[in-house]
């Protein structure tokens, strides 16, 4: 199994530890194809993790892998059309931890003689995750966050044991920070962002929606998008899924950023096929939704096709509305960190058509930030 450039083609066996393509320096896709079906009926028997789907999964013998009882999360309504996923009740009480689990298993796999830290970068969650799988590895980790992170969550991730590092500036600078660490030797850059093996970890939320709902999808999959990785992990899943016979029609992705950083948004509707070069005119301005304010991920021209080819679009929410949505869903007897807010905000503004249903996931949980400012 190989890493693929998406761009231009060029490959890198998985054990190099290379990180980006070397060529143009973007991030990497993977050369894999599950090896057969995953059996629906079969399922109710299986280890109560992610790993279940076994054959869907990169790493061979995937039922034996690292595992904190991530998955399988409850699928619960909120209205006669629209369901919530509730990943904020995750081992490290979000989503990331369905990639973490991933990249901590390659990294132990790999050895100790190959790897001998692991480095992370985050704007909290994905760099909280990370530390607690490599803390059940048994493997260094050191996590680099923005200095204007919840201190909930750089307290969680120094608990697990990881090293932190407060990066002045935002959530790009704490990336090139990480990735400078990333080049030196005997280093695995569990990058969320980057290696594909955390896709294919995120991928597993739409197999568990397709198991829940008895071998069927919803009309919507509707995901927060700053980075992109959960909305490309279930764009992979619905692929996989279609191609193998087992879901009839393919969902449409419904992407939905802040409307203070939205720049996919703005590219989609302005119907392109990527963000324009250059780095952002100036720093991401602050919003609620911190977890998505990713002024330019590098994973945008992938985000925008499968958003098109699904026959979805982006949504755009506010502030004012992503405070509403959190004290919403408290009433409902969900509290739902702000970010983890903001599909159920856009729900809200513009619920699905007559007929149709949707699936939100509720990301990350409300004791990581406490209640949105007012």
């Amino acid at each position: 199994m190989t890493y693929r450039c998406p761009a231009d083609g060029t490959r890198a066996p998985v054990a190099s530890l290379a990180w980006h393509c070397p060529t143009c320096g973007g991030p990497w896709d993977l050369d894999f194809t599950p090896s057969s079906p995953v059996p629906l009926k079969s399922l109710a028997g299986r280890v109560n993790s992610l790993w279940r789907y076994e054959e869907a999964l990169p790493l061979r013998g995937a039922a034996a892998g690292l595992t904190l009882g991530e998955g399988r999360t409850p699928l619960v309504p909120l209205t006669g059309s629209v369901s919530a996923k509730l990943d904020f009740l995750m081992p490290t009480l979000s989503f990331k931890d369905r990639g973490a689990v991933m990249l901590a298993e390659l990294a132990r796999r790999l050895g100790p003689e190959r790897v001998a830290r692991v480095v992370a970068d985050s704007s909290g969650n994905a760099g909280t995750a990370v530390a607690a799988y490599c803390a059940r590895a048994g493997l260094p980790c050191a996590v680099y966050v923005p200095e204007a992170t919840s201190p909930k969550k750089t307290e969680q991730i120094r608990a697990h044991g990881a090293f932190v590092t407060l990066v002045p500036g935002d959530r790009e600078a704490t990336a090139s920070a990480a990735r400078a660490a990333a080049d030196e030797p005997g280093t695995f850059y569990a990058s969320h962002v980057h290696n594909p093996y955390f896709l294919h970890g995120t991928k597993t939320y739409v197999y568990e929606l397709w198991e829940d709902l008895g071998g069927r999808l919803p009309d919507a999959v509707v995901v927060p998008v700053g980075n992109g990785t959960l909305l490309l992990g279930a764009w992979l899943a619905v692929n996989e899924l279609h191609a193998q016979g087992l879901v009839d029609s393919r969902p449409a992705l419904i992407a939905v950023q802040a409307r203070a950083v939205s720049p996919l948004a703005t590219a989609f509707h302005a119907g392109a096929d990527d963000l324009p070069a250059g780095p952002p005119a100036s720093p991401a301005p602050p919003t609620l939704a911190e977890g998505i304010a990713i002024p330019r991920p590098p994973r945008a021209p992938q985000i925008l096709r499968a958003v098109r080819e699904s026959g979805g679009t982006f949504l755009t929410v506010t502030d004012d509305q992503i405070r509403a949505a959190q004290l919403d869903l408290a009433a409902r007897g969900l509290f739902v960190e702000s970010t983890g807010v903001a599909c159920w905000a856009a729900m809200t503004a513009q619920p699905p058509q007559e007929g149709r249903t949707a699936v939100i996931p509720l990301c990350g949980a409300g004791a990581k930030t406490g209640l949105a400012a007012r």
